[in-house]
């Protein structure tokens, strides 16, 4: 599970090995200080037996440090160390077939410390009903995130009665379910906690002007993070945007209909807001002029917003002047460039992690985002026509505090790659991809330059490049966290590993899995992928 670090440090490897060895049958073992008359000596009769003296609390901590196998092994020992495993598990997540319902009160009597669980089920299978999900909220009352996918078989009824019965819930994530306004209606106005909300494909809403309004009920207090995708009408959650007061991130994406006026609503009534996602969104620059008004903006996402512009973006910088992360993808519409690029230069000297794909900046703006924001380190150019040796020697010879840098499908040339070698003094990375006239020369010469500069290359033939949502549940978003997942009528114990800290690493909300544009970002500043382990009942 990887929850603590283990306690067992204390107990060194001889003592361990005494403890196991004590319980073998066929070996005894005989010291060889001992005479011949002790030779029969059995060691099992006076070896101590650390393990048993250990408290169950101390066990437990060894055993969230134990790979997945092992943890499994261990929990088949005994009864007692079967029971410590189950009480010392906090996550769980369960294949939520129709066929689990029987099974639920032997889990949770094992498992009856879980407050994060996750019922998921295959596109293709029937799910969990509402009397499962009822008699799980009975169960799990202490229940603090649920992560639904899904569940096509849940209603209004089901959620109502769980959001009654899982009052201290904090994050709730549903994806490619079935209730509707009411269900959601129901967990805002219960869950006083709740504090992340994440919310993709929910088909339960009514389409039309006749949608119920959701929110913002008693959670709107407490909410911190909304992320919406793929929502046909996803405008009717605006009522608990407005109305959450406290909310620093909002995530749309891919969601219909015209954003500009809400966000204008919600500029007037939210002031906390200091991360804004916006993706394959129907927004321009009256919506970005309403963002403007976020005076505490850190992070900025414009993804495939083709309406905006460096109007927009120039209005945004004027008055985001604590701006820390701002990624841009054009979408080749060429409609934010230098302009725009020069006032975030000129009025965010705080900017730390800049990424722009199929935008075309020049050497004028680069030179002056180099020169003006000298806390600059990270920095990704993918898909423009526009950056080439002259550019990426600007850089090296601007950007002092640059530790990361990301050049993909731009015109650069072993060229730039030699201006690289004796400029960004900080520099610790460099990625270079679909860049053709780079070649493997250039970038051992790179290597050889700078001892310590780590060199990654790919000259692969260049691919369209996509900074979209996610396509459709392969991964779906929500809250992470590790798992179990129970093959219905299999109540063993297995485990295979994943791990989850890259989000934080990218000061990432952990709202969901990120999507591909986010990916994408973790990739280039070589965020490695550590999902956390996953255990197989």
């Amino acid at each position: 599970m990887g929850q603590s670090t283990s306690t067992a440090a204390f107990l060194s490897r001889r003592e361990f090995g005494n403890g196991y060895r004590a319980k073998g049958k066929s070996t005894a073992l005989i010291s060889p200080m001992l005479t011949d008359e002790s030779s029969d000596f059995d060691v099992s009769d006076t070896a101590p037996d650390y393990i048993s003296e250990l408290p169950d609390e101390c066990l437990a901590c060894i055993f969230q440090s134990l790979s997945s196998g092992d943890r499994k092994r261990c929990s088949l020992v005994c009864k007692r160390w079967l029971m410590i495993e189950g009480q010392s598990r906090h996550r769980l997540s369960l294949n939520a077939q129709a066929d689990l319902l029987p099974l639920i009160p032997s889990l949770f009597s094992r498992f009856d410390a879980v407050t994060k669980l996750a019922l998921r089920c295959e596109r293709r299978s029937v799910s969990i009903g509402d009397d499962t999900l009822i008699l799980i909220s009975y169960k799990c009352r202490n229940l603090m995130r649920l992560k639904l996918r899904a569940c096509r078989e849940l209603t209004d009824i089901g959620m109502e009665a769980f959001a009654k019965n899982c009052k201290s819930l904090k994050k709730l994530s549903c994806g490619s379910c079935t209730f509707g306004a009411k269900g959601m209606n129901a967990i805002l106005n219960n869950c006083a906690s709740l504090e992340e909300l994440s919310v993709k494909r929910l088909r339960g809403i009514t389409d039309g002007a006749a949608a119920e309004p959701i929110g913002p009920g008693v959670a709107a207090s407490s909410l911190k993070t909304i992320c919406l995708k793929e929502l046909y009408n996803g405008q009717c959650f605006g009522p608990l945007i407005m109305g959450a007061k406290n909310l620093r991130t909002l995530k749309l994406f891919r969601c219909s209909g015209d954003w500009d006026k809400l966000l204008e609503v919600i500029a007037y009534g939210t002031s906390c807001l200091v991360e804004i996602h916006l993706e394959r969104l129907q927004v321009s620059d009256v919506g970005l002029a309403a963002i403007s008004n976020f005076s505490n903006l850190e992070i900025l996402h414009l993804v495939k917003t083709p309406e905006c512009t460096n109007l927009g973006l120039v209005s945004v910088a004027e008055r985001c002047k604590l701006l820390r992360k701002l990624h841009i993808d054009g979408w080749k519409a060429n409609r934010i460039g230098d302009e725009g690029l020069i006032a975030v230069a000129k009025f965010c000297p705080n900017l730390q992690e800049l990424v722009l794909i199929a935008v075309n900046p020049t050497k004028l703006s680069l030179e002056m985002l180099a020169s003006n924001c000298q806390n600059l380190e990270r920095l990704a150019l993918c898909g423009s026509d526009t950056v080439g040796d002259a550019e990426i020697s600007c850089i090296a010879a601007k950007c002092i505090a640059l530790k990361k840098l990301c050049i993909k499908s731009c015109p650069v040339s072993d060229e730039g790659m030699e201006a690289l070698a004796s400029g960004c003094p900080n520099l610790v990375k460099v990625k270079v991809k679909k860049c053709r006239a780079v070649t493997c020369d250039g970038a051992d010469w790179l290597r050889a330059s700078r001892g310590t500069l780590a060199v990654n290359l790919d000259t692969g033939e260049p691919e369209p490049l996509d900074a979209s949502a996610s396509d459709g549940g392969a991964q779906e978003n929500g809250v992470e966290f590790p798992s179990i997942v129970v093959a219905a009528p299999n109540i063993a114990s297995s485990s295979t590993g994943r791990s989850a800290s890259f989000k934080s690493r990218l000061s990432y909300s952990g709202v969901g899995n990120p999507t591909k544009h986010e990916q994408l970002a973790m990739l280039l500043f070589g965020v490695t992928d550590e999902f956390s382990t996953q255990l197989y009942l």
